[in-house]
């Protein structure tokens, strides 16, 4: 349970709730709580405008939805959607273009760079959600989810999760994404000693 810190979040945290109900668990509701946590977490090391901040990791995958239907880029449409619900919760106008920046720069993969800290932060935090024991629970649900193979799993972790803790811009970020490194490092061990190493998981390096 997260508890409300200023009076527009209850109503936001409502809408975003309603817009993600039924998503798929790989990026659930419950991955953005796991987001808003782990964005105060390194907020109280780093510094940064908690209320831009928070706005910012509710909404940051609000427009999954309309990706999954549409393929449009969700980074945009939940920028977009930002725009448009903060003020109807209430949430200081100034600030809005702050979030919405934060929002559109969360996807590292699509750009653009994250200018501010607020918007550091927050892909930070939605990187480290793929790391780690929860890293290699949402990896296999996004196999099951595209009706791919472990080998595309194992892939996955070679390609793009392993290398999550290069991309941090934060000290506590840094020091968060290499424990759970070693954690997923620990699991593809275990994985190719089970399978004798037929899914051609291999050693990774570090």
């Amino acid at each position: 349970m997260i508890e409300p810190s200023f009076p527009w979040e209850r109503p936001l945290v409502r809408f975003v709730e309603g817009k993600m109900r039924g998503s798929p668990p790989s990026h659930d509701f419950s991955h953005v709580k796991r987001v808003v946590r782990l964005c105060e977490v390194i907020r109280r090391e780093e510094g940064g405008d908690a209320e831009v901040l928070r706005a910012a990791a509710w909404l940051h995958d609000v427009g999954r939805p309309v990706e999954e239907r549409t393929g449009e880029d969700h980074a945009k449409v939940g920028a977009e959607i930002a725009e448009e619900i903060l003020p109807e919760v209430g949430f200081p106008e100034g600030k809005v273009g702050e979030v919405v920046h934060a929002i559109e720069a969360h996807r590292y993969s699509t750009g653009p760079n994250p200018e501010t800290l607020e918007a550091m932060i927050l892909q930070d935090a939605d990187n480290l959600d793929a790391m780690g024991a929860i890293g290699v629970a949402r990896c296999f649900c996004v196999v099951g989810e595209r009706r791919t193979t472990l080998e595309d799993g194992v892939r996955h972790f070679h390609e793009k999760l392993l290398r999550l803790s290069d991309l941090m811009h934060t000290g506590t970020g840094r020091r968060i994404a290499e424990r759970r490194r070693k954690k997923m490092i620990r699991f593809l061990e275990w994985l190719e000693a089970e399978t004798d190493g037929e899914l051609g998981v291999g050693r990774p390096r570090g």
